[in-house]
């Protein structure tokens, strides 16, 4: 009889079940980890184009979006933001010249990925916006009116807010200088605080606001407190209550991209050719 009781059918005792033993334990576990692993690994294999496709969908929709062409309300299909889309044009610009790059590899380029090479990206100066590199390259978008002339730039920010990086578009009317819209899509502030920076009520201040001053100086701010109509105060923007340093990051990387170390060279270029400050 077996310490439990229990005998074979010839009488025999019953030897321990292999199951008990930790190599089986230890066996098993490693068969369901390496199963799991070739399913995730083909899953991330297989769904790889279609998270590229839904990423620059995205991107594509969150220019629209600052520019006003697609509202909060609206859910556009794949469609329909492709064919609104489709009205701009997609730039490369090297931030070290201001100049375009003709021929640059735009479907494959990532500025993020970038900035984790010294080849292809550089230190920034010390700045307000806590940005640390500047990829030599970024991307921006333009559309023109049925003439040729210049109707909007959208230019990609970023900056720190207080918890995280911020990711936005600025779209600048024909001046350059007139915001058609600011839409943050990636952030990690707080929700309710400085989380309403792609709150709908907050976005909509933005439209009509005025970069530069009389001088030409980048003159811009989120203030605490409110700020009155852009038609009264166009340089100042309402600054989101309780969140002191997240209104401070966004004045601080509006800043620093319409400045001297980021878009300003390529600005003035555009200021210099697209653009005629004789035009109505």
């Amino acid at each position: 009889m077996s310490s439990s009781g229990r005998m074979c059918p010839e009488g025999a005792p019953v030897p321990p079940s292999d199951r008990n033993q930790a190599g089986y334990t230890l066996g098993f576990s490693a068969a369901v980890c390496v199963v799991c692993a070739v399913l995730v690994s083909t899953a991330a294999v297989t769904l790889r184009d279609r998270q590229v496709a839904n990423a620059e969908l995205a991107r594509k929709r969150n220019v629209l979006q600052a520019t006003g062409m697609i509202t909060e309300a609206e859910r556009p299909s794949q469609e329909e933001v492709e064919s609104r889309f489709a009205s701009f044009e997609v730039v490369a610009v090297d931030l070290r010249t201001g100049l375009e790059v003709p021929s640059f590899d735009l479907e494959t380029y990532d500025a993020r990925r970038a900035l984790a090479q010294e080849s292809t990206s550089r230190p920034a100066p010390p700045n307000d916006a806590q940005i640390a590199r500047l990829p030599n390259h970024a991307v921006v978008y333009k559309q023109r009116d049925p003439d040729g002339r210049l109707s909007q730039l959208v230019l990609p920010i970023e900056g720190k807010g207080l918890w995280s990086t911020m990711y936005g578009f600025l779209a600048l009317g024909p001046d350059l200088k007139t915001v058609r819209g600011l839409t943050y899509y990636e952030h990690g502030e707080t929700p309710g605080l400085g989380g309403e920076v792609d709150s709908q009520r907050w976005k909509a201040l933005w439209p009509g606001r005025q970069v530069r001053n009389a001088e030409g100086q980048v003159d811009i701010a989120v203030v605490r407190g409110p700020a009155g109509p852009a038609s009264q105060d166009p340089h100042r923007v309402d600054g989101l209550s309780g969140a002191t340093l997240t209104s401070r990051g966004v004045t601080s990387m509006l800043r620093f991209w319409l400045g001297a170390q980021g878009f300003g060279p390529y600005l003035e270029q555009l200021r210099k050719g697209d653009f005629d400050d004789s035009s109505p």
